[in-house]
């Protein structure tokens, strides 16, 4: 079990459980699945890009990803419908957990100036939600070996039912939310 998921079960929970006077364990709200994205539209047009950050991606989800289609044309983007435009990879179980920590343990440390994740990344259902602009900053990244660089999204769902519980669970897990004054 990595630690992020025994310090979830040991400590956030009663934290949890004390602060909002929840009576049962399932009340607590859980993290229900992290979802990684990237926009593939400025390498559509040559097909071994669009190879590379796939395989990119599968390096730092340990996943293999889905391609996403265009629902709409638009052509100021010049995109049509049913063209891809983005690779997503939805991570659950023992996967997640992995890739929280390592977010949260090696990636956010290694981002240039980072300054806090702002309040605002929590959403008022309690979503989480981070851009990242260099996939560089995960470790399993060689930079010598990196011709383009990426951004990425990633989007932690909970069952939180408002920002507050969202914010505690995220504080409480460890990740670096800087205090609004």
């Amino acid at each position: 079990m990595s630690k992020i998921k025994e310090k979830y079960n040991k400590e956030v929970i009663s934290e949890m459980k004390s602060k909002f006077g929840f009576k049962n364990v399932f009340q607590v709200p859980r993290i229900e699945k992290v979802v990684v994205n990237v926009g593939i539209g400025k390498f559509l047009k040559d097909s071994g890009m669009v190879d590379d950050v796939k395989k990119t991606v599968t390096v730092i989800a340990g996943q293999k990803p889905v391609m996403t289609k265009a629902k709409k044309s638009i052509a100021g983007f010049k995109t049509r419908e049913g063209q891809e435009v983005g690779i997503r990879v939805t991570l659950r179980g023992r996967r997640k957990w992995d890739f929280i920590e390592k977010l949260v343990g090696a990636a956010i440390p290694r981002i240039r100036d980072f300054q806090g994740i702002k309040e605002s990344s929590i959403d008022s259902m309690g979503n989480f939600n981070l851009g990242i602009k260099e996939h560089t900053i995960f470790p399993e990244i060689l930079a010598e070996n990196v011709k383009n660089i990426i951004g990425l999204q990633v989007t932690i769902t909970t069952s939180a039912k408002n920002h507050d519980e969202g914010l505690e669970l995220f504080r409480l897990l460890g990740f670096p939310i800087k205090i609004n004054n």
